[in-house]
């Protein structure tokens, strides 16, 4: 067997290096979506946080999608709502196309150990005059291409594959001359710039800026569905009392009748029925309030949904809800607790924030190394009177090499010493930070479960005052009827009925609201609502 020459060796080896570079070019990236908020659909019960029973004691079995096309008022649920903001509110929208743009950021990143393909091709022409000839000028002429693909490993290494060929010919000589090369460069970091803890650092800090994007998506998500939420139930709250101050003008101008008749047939001064006509006044001074707060409300629920519907801010809003006291069974403090700390979306954005900078370490301390590449080139060079035998010599014997090794590093280095100390001492800044958010996350979900408590005991009270009230109201009317009371008294008594009834719907829906803060707290709003984080290509 005819031993390999060592132009094919060198060739084979430059072969097999290039394909490894491009190989190796193709960091692997763990795969993650792209984070969509899907509609609300139901959960397996395992993947629910702890809770006893649903939220609101006012959620309708199964709520039907709402229309795309509203015809007339809108009629919505609160599940409805929720998904009318979730798939048209504008600022959703704009934050839904943030961890698409933190994502391209990664492909950056990326691209540095991407292969570059390079070629050159240029034409060179020498005239030189020498007396001693007849012709008195000499003409030399070159033509030179060549082919590169350079490509940067996380390893921290360089591969340089080139080929190039040249052809040389001048008056002095008959013959052209052609030159083709095939060479490999290897150039490897030895200390700084080595590793590939160090050369994929940027790479991962991008992959957590697209997460953290996610994390802040997630937090939007659910401060927007919690303020859907609410303002459902504001809009239901001031559609009740517009029916309350109705009613209760009704009762004084019923009462004002009373009272005249009673005036008429002398059994009341004249007088009397001044403290009716204040009475009436001021029943309309509420309602005109109360219908102020109800079209503010209007605005605010259609401003969120945003439904895809003409005349937009002219359509009215058709709540439809069956209105009952929230029947919530909490569990113990601890467990709300220990749900936030581990689905805050903050919190968990501060846990990546650490990671982050623990990276970032890592960069700055390469940094403080001295720079010692260690390089190679190696080269097989054939020369012949034409380009196809040029190409045959490459099997000579002829080839070259070089190899070394390269040291650089600053005599005092401060820079690098400076952002390694700044990376330390803001790796323990974001340490404080965590752990401050962390007892924040404490308070505010404890807070919020003492807020659900008392809201909920609240309830009891407002009902046992209104209960006593319209006992109260009654027996006054009995009494002013049989002239043992008088008209002050009577709107008195129907003034803090008024005001017992108010309190006693406004205490059931400031304990929805407490429970819908409570779980927005604890960042289990999403799961709670059956909404999942879908996983998306595209924004």
């Amino acid at each position: 067997m005819r031993p390999e020459k060592p132009g094919k060796t060198v060739l084979s080896i430059a072969i097999i290096l290039f394909l490894g570079a491009f190989l190796l070019s193709c960091v692997p990236q763990e795969r993650r979506a792209e984070a969509e908020l899907a509609g609300p659909r139901p959960l397996p019960p395992s993947s629910m946080p702890a809770s006893k029973t649903e939220d609101a004691g006012n959620r309708e079995e199964a709520a039907p999608a709402p229309p795309e096309i509203f015809d007339g008022p809108i009629a919505v649920t609160v599940e409805d709502a929720v998904f009318l903001a979730l798939k048209h509110n504008r600022s959703l929208k704009i934050e839904r196309l943030n961890p698409a743009i933190r994502k391209t950021a990664e492909e950056e990143e990326r691209a540095a150990f991407d292969p570059l393909l390079s070629g050159e091709i240029s034409r060179y022409r020498e005239k030189e005059d020498i007396p001693e000839r007849k012709t008195g000028e000499s003409l030399a002429n070159d033509v030179y291409a060549e082919g590169r693909v350079f490509a940067h490993l996380p390893t921290g290494t360089d591969v340089s594959v080139a080929a190039s060929s040249r052809k040389s010919w001048t008056d002095l000589y008959s013959d052209n001359l052609y030159g083709s090369r095939v060479g490999l460069t290897v150039n490897q970091a030895i200390l700084r710039g080595a590793g590939l803890d160090y050369n994929l650092a940027e790479l991962r800090q991008a992959g957590m800026e697209t997460r953290m994007s996610r994390y802040e998506l997630r937090g939007f998500a659910e401060s927007l569905i919690a303020l859907v939420e609410e303002t459902y139930w504001n809009y239901a709250s001031s559609e009740r009392q517009i029916e309350i101050f109705l009613e209760s003008l009704r009762l004084a101008e019923q009462q004002r009748k009373e009272t005249e008749e009673m005036i008429r047939i002398g059994a009341l001064a004249e007088s009397e029925l001044a403290a009716a006509e204040a009475e009436i006044a001021l029943r309309r001074e509420g309602l005109i309030n109360a219908r102020s707060t109800l079209e503010k409300n209007r605005l605010q629920i259609l401003r969120l949904l945003n439904p895809p519907v003409g005349g937009l801010w002219d359509r009215d809003v058709v709540l439809l809800y069956e209105p009952k006291i929230p029947n919530v069974a909490l569990d113990c403090v601890d467990t709300h607790v220990d749900v936030a700390l581990r689905m805050r979306p903050d919190l968990n954005q501060a846990r990546l924030e650490v990671e982050w900078q623990d990276l970032e370490i890592v960069k700055t301390k390469n940094g403080l190394l001295p720079k010692m590449d260690f390089f190679i080139h190696l080269g097989k060079t054939g020369y012949a009177g034409s380009f196809g035998r040029s190409l045959d010599d490459l099997d000579g014997e002829s080839y070259d090499i070089l190899a070394g090794v390269a040291l650089e590093y600053p005599l005092f280095n401060r820079d690098a010493r400076a952002k390694h100390r700044r990376s330390l001492l803001r790796r323990r800044q974001v340490d404080e930070a965590l752990a401050n958010m962390t007892q924040l996350v404490q308070v505010d979900v404890r807070s919020a479960y003492v807020e659900a408590s008392r809201s909920k005991e609240q309830i009891a009270a407002t009902r046992a005052t209104r209960v006593f009230q319209e006992e109260k109201a009654r027996i006054e009317a009995e009494k002013f009827r049989v002239g043992k009371s008088t008209t002050l008294l009577v709107a008195q008594a129907q003034r803090d009925l008024l005001s017992s009834r108010i309190a006693e719907i406004a205490a059931i829906t400031n304990h929805v609201k407490a429970l819908i803060e409570l779980y927005r707290l604890e960042g289990s709003l999403l799961e709670r609502r059956g909404i999942l984080v879908a996983e998306s290509v595209n924004p």
